[in-house]
């Protein structure tokens, strides 16, 4: 039970840090976009981000990745992070949080 717990609190910590990078093109953090698909964290706490971009050719792309890379890696107890890039399901604004359809003026 406690390992559950401990596996909880860190992905809830990831979901946070999360929630604090932003594309500077856009005033949405990037997991209320909905480009982060999938969160992994094995045994060990190394973590697995399956994440896309509004757009291939995001011209923010490698600044978001360093962001997502350096905040996650800094949560306590996690021991590595690994960012894959996938553009399948191609990303829509169908993704995103009615928060942020609603920042976006989408709502």
């Amino acid at each position: 039970m406690k390992m559950e717990n401990e596996f909880l609190k860190t992905e809830e910590a990831i979901v946070k840090t999360l929630k604090t990078v932003y594309d500077p093109e856009i005033p949405v953090n990037i997991y209320d976009l909905g480009l982060i698909y999938k969160v992994d964290i094995d045994d060990d706490k190394n973590v697995t981000i399956d994440m896309t971009f509004t757009a291939p050719n995001c011209p923010a792309a490698d600044f978001i990745v360093e962001d997502v890379q350096q905040k996650t890696a800094s949560i306590e107890g996690v021991k590595s992070v690994r960012i894959n890039l996938v553009f399948e399901p191609e990303w829509d604004k169908e993704m995103m949080t009615e928060d942020a359809k609603l920042e976006l003026g989408l709502l």
